[in-house]
């Protein structure tokens, strides 16, 4: 009879299903984007500019939206999110729910939308990050509630924060709750 402590057996690497034997990089795709400067970002924005300017909206939207640099560093992922706000700007909101109804119809729609949705929120908290450190103060008011205001008098970034909510609200109303769980969920940002 061997005398063997079974209780320091790792039982993990004898079972072949055990989540110890996983490849964990393949649950990564962040890891397989390849990488992109700052430059080829500039380029592309000048490209969906010109298009937009050219009164193709839609075209200038797909292609920021096919391009997302996943594998680019801060600044360029700056950039190119100016570029896709750029954008939702110049749609007339009558145009919305036509066009993201056309995109999730078309081949590879659903991964698109859920891009634009990826966008919207990081447009969202870049809007609310900017008005939160650009020197608010408090005013308290006579109804009892306090008013936040800047000491410029300005709203800031409330126009681009009410264009990416209502692009919020027909995103969620064509594509379902199911894009906000997978932009929540997917580990590459943009």
């Amino acid at each position: 009879m061997s005398l063997q402590n079974y209780r320091l057996i790792n039982i993990d690497q004898l079972d072949p299903d055990s989540p110890s034997n996983f490849n964990i990089s393949s649950l990564s795709p962040a890891a397989a984007a390849a990488p992109v400067s700052s430059a080829d970002v500039q380029t592309l924005a000048g490209q969906v500019r010109q298009l937009l300017r050219g009164g193709d909206a839609e075209g200038a939207l797909l292609g920021a939206l096919e391009n997302a640099p996943y594998g680019g560093d801060d600044r360029a992922k700056e950039v190119h999110l100016a570029t896709v706000v750029e954008v939702l700007q110049s749609i007339k909101q009558s145009d919305m729910s036509p066009m993201l109804t056309r995109m999730y119809q078309a081949e590879g729609g659903t991964e698109k939308l859920d891009v634009l949705m990826k966008y919207l929120y990081k447009g969202m908290s870049h809007s609310s990050q900017a008005s939160s450190s650009s020197g608010k103060s408090i005013s308290p008011q006579t109804t009892g509630f306090s008013q936040v205001h800047s000491r410029s008098g300005g709203e800031g970034g409330g126009s681009a924060m009410s264009v990416l909510l209502s692009w919020h609200e027909k995103l969620v109303e064509i594509a379902g709750p199911g894009s906000i769980v997978r932009v929540m969920t997917d580990r590459r940002t943009v």
